[in-house]
């Protein structure tokens, strides 16, 4: 090797796309967004003088530096974007590709099938991780999801690695609070795919009595329609209140195809009408219940879902109780 020449080699700088994708979408909820983030990075890198980057011991420790930042900036603005967002801000919801007969066809990479599907893009998760402010949500994924050390979190937030420690320990005491113990099992997935798949006949047959008995009383169903198509802006809560929701829904498209599929790496229900994906529906389940459902409609987030060009489907009216 020539003196001074980089130990690494340009595939190795493309390399890295796959983790900068994975630690993007998780701190932005938000595939397009994460796309974003790490073409920036890598903008920023390739507009480097070639000494530059030759310079650069580890180009991934850089690029995940700098897309971790660019994130950090995004996060700081989203929160003044969602106040304006019409309605409930969901994260965008992934599918799994080998579901879906060979994705679109098109031969390109999709950054969503560089994504690991695993329980740290659950709906679940993904809804706590919106709770934390910015650099909790930062420090917390990098350290706890990814497992890089506080020092190296803190270039990225610009605090000291004592302070990132506990930003990961406060966003950690938000994860216990708002969620289920952490660690899905296989009993788990099974159980909730089961319930999953009741409340998808109990809702084709529109058996009301038998969607009671699958909600828990306590339910709540957020819906994302991003004022693109109608949907209930606030969270319906209590599961009579949601069973008489979906019957409602249910009554007003005839025609609508239910399908069983996984939602970011968990049993979940997506709604069809004459092909095109219209609803993507996420599922908590506990004791044989569901207690938590997030509904996303906005046919922004549902790009992926449906192959060919998106589309939003039909426009269901609110039928909110």
């Amino acid at each position: 090797m020539a003196r001074g020449a980089p130990a690494w080699s340009a595939a190795d700088v493309a390399g890295e796309r796959r983790q900068l994708i994975n630690i993007a979408y998780r701190l932005l909820g938000s595939l397009a967004e994460a796309e974003d983030a790490v073409q920036e990075a890598y903008a920023r890198w390739y507009a480097r003088s070639r000494s530059e980057r030759a310079a650069v011991v580890s180009p991934g420790a850089w690029l995940t530096t700098v897309t971790g930042r660019i994130c950090l900036d995004v996060l700081g603005s989203a929160r003044a974007r969602r106040e304006r967002y019409v309605g409930a801000w969901l994260p965008e919801p992934l599918p799994d590709r080998r579901e879906w007969a060979g994705g679109r066809g098109t031969g390109v990479i999709d950054p969503a099938d560089q994504i690991t599907l695993d329980e740290s893009v659950t709906m679940a998760f993904l809804v706590v991780l919106e709770s934390m402010t910015p650099a909790e949500r930062v420090a917390f994924v990098l350290h706890d999801v990814f497992r890089y050390s506080f020092p190296e979190i803190a270039q990225i937030v610009g605090r000291t690695p004592g302070a990132c420690r506990e930003l990961a320990s406060s966003a950690r005491r938000r994860v216990r609070a708002e969620r289920a113990p952490a660690g899905a099992t296989a009993a788990t997935a099974v159980g909730q795919a089961e319930v999953v798949r009741q409340v998808k006949e109990a809702w084709e047959a529109k058996d009301i009595t038998a969607l009671v008995g699958l909600l828990d009383p306590g339910a709540v169903m957020t819906a994302d329609g991003g004022g693109l198509v109608g949907t209930v802006l606030r969270p319906v809560e209590g599961g009579a209140r949601i069973a008489q929701y979906m019957i409602a829904i249910a009554d007003k498209a005839p025609g609508l195809r239910l399908l069983e599929c996984s939602v970011a790496g968990a049993p979940g229900l997506i709604a069809q009408h004459a092909g095109v994906t219209a609803t993507v529906a996420a599922f908590d389940a506990a004791g044989g219940r569901a207690t938590r459902i997030w509904v996303v409609r906005n046919p922004e987030k549902l790009r992926l879902w449906t192959p060919g060009e998106p589309s939003a489907g039909p426009s269901f009216t609110s039928a909110g109780p």
